[in-house]
Order: structure tokens, then C-alpha cells, then sequence
């Protein structure tokens, strides 16, 4: 026996597979008119909720290794929740510990950015998303880095910014462009200094691309960033107000590119010999910047030059893929997960999601980790996204992933599957109540095809959610009451939320041999993969959180 065997348990594995359905960002919200997942029509759901064993997990802060639980879930933490069936601290918790204690700028990766600007007298970059939704970055880790370098004696710095209007409030940009420029004035005050605000754009829009859906968006941060190339303004500030009076409903997300001039000619192209460095902490958006610079092969877009530059990224992105070769911070080391024992155990393993999703329930779910663990024993499969905005088309391609995962389960393959519907996170960031609710129906509908198919393969299915967000679609005052916009109705909330998932067990052949152990308050995602296995007929491992399952049969 080896230290990757599953130990059997007492309980009887059903006929077919077990499967986990992750309704991506549709969380347990207050109820109200805010609420589009209330306010849908969902049949299905509703039935299973009064008719399953059922209850609602955290999925955000703590209990998903962020720093506090003010920091709203995200897709990233909640699937390595779900898929290493432990808590691990998660990026923005690292980084902060790492500026904290100093550790980021004792290490080989900062000293080599610096003594490189340094050495030969050019400017340090800084690339990423101006916000504090503590999801793909925060402001303050790059005030704090933006301060170190001034400390250092750089005496040149441009920033990029990235505008969020998506993990943050939907047009909230001027904020943190405020605050950023407020912290780049005070350190050219003291002399000798350049710190300005070079290039950016909305993150929908410029540089930040992910699951290679759409490159032309990273085309076109390159241009901006690197060839000083796109609409030009005098300040970041008069970007975002220039682009507001365009269309005063635009969400700082969808703004297009910007490159800040003097003189006619842009302040901050990114040129030969200086040093640059990717802010954000998540990976997925951030890969593909990241192979354009670190990639010396890359191809995918004329890039027209590459400078050669001492590049890296807050962390490593792709530990697989190494990329990117240089990093700040060491991600979280996520081993023995979920998806590895199963395979070391023999059992196949189905994935499935669109494109803006896929790489959630593939390499986040296995750990940060790229392939397969055994090639013979996983299939993936991946429904392409639109390149449309996803209020458009808020029925994104539930029925693809639905039909595909019917597939798979009438082929009997299978003894563990995982999906997951993009439509309740996706189409919640673009801040429109009625698409989120549309997408919240069709998602209902395309969940009832599935169990149907379900029941005729005898499996079981586990389903929740990563984290809330169309559970939340307008802001809020401190009292409470909802923030009217300028045109009669309520301010849209575009982010996540702190609001629980649901968590129901659909079981066809349930015969009352388990329940959901009532004891366990506070419980999170990252109980679902020992829950898994208990179904399956396993024993967690050591250091797995616990099932939530309590069995009659123990």
C-alpha cells in the first residue's frame, strides 16, 4: 500500500459518478430586489433545496486562506478550496506578509530589478490592477513597493494601471488614480525624482486576458504599455473623465486604452535594459502579459519590438510553465490534491467549463498546476466562450457544457466529474440585474437537463457555488438602503460578494444511510473534496478537511 491509497469506508459508492456542479458566483444573498438570484425563476434549485440535504458553506476571507474576512471569495481561492480539500493562504495573505516582514525585498528577484535600474539608469515598470478588491491586487502592496523603490534611490518610475470597476465599485477608478498619483506627487516633491502614471486602460479591455479567449486585448495593452501607442491624454485622470463624457454609463472595466503624453510624445514606453514588474498576485490574468515579455519565442501577436528587460511578476503564474522565470513572492505550495489521489487511485476524472472558466476547474482545481496527472484516466473538456460582453449573451454556453457533461455521463466512463457555470459570476460582473437573472434561469434549465441524465447514470451530484455575485447586483449606503444612480434607478454592484454558497447533495437513491453532520458551523469549500470521496467510498487523507457528511453507517 502506498502513501497515495485511499483507505475504503463503510458507505456503498453509487452506480454512477459523483458529481460537483459549481454554479459560479451565485451565492445565498438577502432576498431582496438586489438579490438576482432570488429574483430568478429557478424550479429546479428551488425543488432541490426543500427536497435534498442541504446547507450553505463560506466562501470567502478565512475560510479560503485570505487575509480577513472583509476579503470577498474569488474564482481562483474557492477552486483551490474545492480541489485541495485544505485551506492554504492564499496570495494577497502572502504578499502582504512578504512586504511586511521584508522578505520581498530581501530577495534575489527585487535585488535584480533594482541593481538593473540602477546599473544602467532607467526606470522601473509597474503593470497591474489599481484597486483594492484584494482579488487580482491591492493598492497598498504597490504603494509599498512603489515607496521601496524610491527608498532604493530609482530615481525614474512609470505605472500602468489597470482599471477595475469589476472586484471594486463599477466606476470607482478615479479613487485609486487619486490616491496613486497623490503617492507618486509627495516622492517627486523631494527632487531628483520621476514617478509618473505611463499607460493603462480598463482590465476587460487591455492587458488582462485570460485562457487565451481573446488576445487582442493583450495586443493591446502591449501597444500602450510597451509602444506608447493608443489614445493619448495629459493625465490618467482626464482619461477616465474623457472616456466617461463619451458614454456616461461606461464601467471603468470596459474603458479603452490610455497613454499619458508631454510634449506629444508618451512618458513611458517600456524600452531596452529597464526593469518590470506585474503587480498582480493572481495568475490567470496575468499569464499572458507575462509570455509576451518572459516568452522569448512568443508569436501569438506582432508585437513589433521586445524590448529586453528584467521582468517578473509579483508571483509565479504557472509553476508548470514556469512562468514567469522571475517572481517576488512563492505562491502557495498546493500538493495532494483532490484530482492527484484520484488518479494514484485508478478512478477517471471528466472536467468541463467554458472558456472564461476553464482554467478554474482544470489548473486551480489541481493545485496551480498545468496538465493532467494521468493522461489516460482525464478527460477535459473546453466549450469556447463569446467574445461578446456577457449581458448580451447571458446564456454564455451553459447548454455546450450541459451537453457535453450528458455525454460524458451516458458513456458510464467517469466515477468523478466536475463542471463549472460561468453564467452567475460573468454576467454579474457586468452589473445588469436583468441579464443576471436571465443567466441564473438558464442555468436552473440546463441543471435540470443535467439531473435528468444524472438519474438515468445513478449518480450523485454535489452542488454549490465558488463564491456570490449575482446575489448582490446593487450597491449599498452603510444604511443599508440601495444607492440611486442618475437615471432612476440603483447604482450597480459589479463584485463579489461575502455572502455563503449554497451546498446540496442530489442523491436519487438516497435511503437516509447519511446526513449533513448539523454540527459543524463555519464549515467551507474546502470540506467538498473529503465529501467527494465519501461518496465514492473513501476515507479522506490525512490533513484533508473533514466531509460534511455524517454517516449512519460509522
Amino acid at each position: 500500500m502506498s502513501d497515495w491509497t485511499l483507505e475504503k469506508n463503510a458507505f456503498a459508492p453509487r452506480k454512477g459518478p459523483v458529481v460537483v456542479v459549481v454554479l459560479d458566483g451565485v451565492g445565498v444573498g438577502p432576498r431582496d430586489e438586489g438579490d438576482a438570484v432570488f429574483c430568478a425563476e429557478t424550479p429546479t434549485f428551488d425543488r432541490l433545496v426543500a427536497e435534498c440535504p442541504s446547507r450553505t458553506l463560506l466562501a470567502h476571507g478565512k475560510a479560503v486562506g485570505l487575509p480577513s474576512d472583509k476579503d470577498m471569495g474569488n474564482s481562483e481561492v474557492g477552486h483551490n478550496a474545492l480541489g485541495a480539500g485544505r485551506v492554504y493562504d492564499q496570495g494577497a495573505k502572502l504578499v502582504d506578509e512578504a512586504i511586511d516582514n521584508e522578505s520581498l525585498f530581501a530577495g534575489e528577484a527585487w535585488r535584480s530589478l533594482v541593481a538593473n535600474c540602477r546599473e544602467k539608469n532607467t526606470p522601473m515598470h509597474f503593470i497591474g490592477l489599481l484597486s483594492d478588491g484584494n482579488v487580482h491586487s491591492h493598492i497598498d502592496q504597490l504603494t509599498a513597493l512603489i515607496q521601496r523603490c524610491d527608498v532604493e534611490g530609482i530615481t525614474a518610475l512609470r505605472v500602468h494601471p489597470l482599471l477595475d470597476g469589476r472586484d471594486v465599485g463599477p466606476q470607482t477608478s478615479l479613487t485609486y488614480i487619486d490616491a496613486l498619483e497623490a503617492t507618486l506627487a509627495e516622492i517627486n516633491t523631494k527632487g531628483e525624482r520621476d514617478y509618473v502614471i505611463a499607460s493603462g486602460g480598463g482590465r476587460m479591455l487591455v492587458t488582462m486576458d485570460r485562457y487565451e479567449a481573446d488576445w487582442s486585448i493583450v495586443e493591446r495593452g502591449w501597444k500602450a504599455h510597451v509602444l506608447g501607442e493608443g489614445r493619448s491624454f495629459a493625465s490618467a485622470r482626464e482619461a477616465v473623465e474623457s472616456y466617461r463624457r463619451d458614454d456616461p454609463r461606461v464601467t471603468d472595466q470596459n474603458l479603452g486604452e490610455f497613454v499619458i503624453t508631454r510634449d506629444g510624445e508618451p512618458v513611458g514606453t517600456i524600452e531596452d535594459d529597464h526593469s518590470v514588474i506585474l503587480f498582480n498576485f493572481r495568475g490567470d490574468r496575468a499569464i499572458e502579459i507575462t509570455r509576451a515579455f518572459d516568452d522569448e519565442e512568443f508569436s501569438v501577436f506582432d508585437c513589433q519590438r521586445r524590448p529586453k528587460v528584467v521582468y517578473a511578476g509579483m508571483m509565479q503564474y504557472d509553476g508548470d510553465l514556469g512562468l514567469p522565470k522571475r517572481f517576488l513572492v512563492s505562491p502557495p505550495s498546493i500538493e495532494r490534491t483532490l484530482g492527484e489521489y484520484l488518479a494514484k487511485n485508478g478512478l477517471r476524472q471528466f472536467a468541463c467549463a467554458e472558456t472564461q472558466k476553464f482554467g478554474h476547474v482544470t489548473y486551480f482545481w489541481n493545485g496551480n498546476r498545468s496538465g493532467k496527472f494521468d493522461a489516460e484516466l482525464e478527460d477535459y473538456v473546453e466549450c469556447p466562450s463569446d467574445r461578446v460582453s456577457f449581458d448580451e449573451r447571458p446564456w454564455m454556453k451553459a447548454a455546450e457544457v450541459t451537453d457535453a457533461t450528458i455525454e460524458a455521463l451516458e458513456s458510464g466512463r467517469y466515477d468523478f466529474m466536475r463542471i463549472n457555470y460561468a453564467n452567475g459570476d460573468m454576467v454579474g460582473h457586468t452589473g445588469d440585474s436583468r441579464a443576471a437573472r436571465l443567466a441564473v434561469e438558464v442555468v436552473d434549465l440546463c441543471l435540470s437537463r443535467l439531473l435528468e441524465a444524472l438519474d438515468k447514470a445513478g449518480g450523485v451530484a454535489l452542488i454549490t457555488a465558488d463564491h456570490g455575485n449575482s446575489d448582490e447586483m446593487f450597491e449599498r449606503a452603510k444604511d443599508g438602503s440601495f444607492v440611486s444612480d442618475p437615471y432612476g434607478g440603483f447604482r450597480a454592484k459589479t463584485s463579489h460578494t461575502l455572502n455563503p454558497v449554497p451546498f446540496v447533495v442530489y442523491d436519487p437513491t438516497f435511503a437516509g444511510e447519511y446526513q449533513l453532520d448539523p454540527t459543524q458551523e463555519g464549515a467551507g469549500l474546502s470540506q467538498v473534496a473529503a465529501t467527494v470521496l465519501f461518496l465514492l467510498g473513501f476515507d479522506a487523507p490525512a490533513g484533508f478537511d473533514p466531509t460534511l457528511i455524517e454517516s449512519s453507517k460509522r
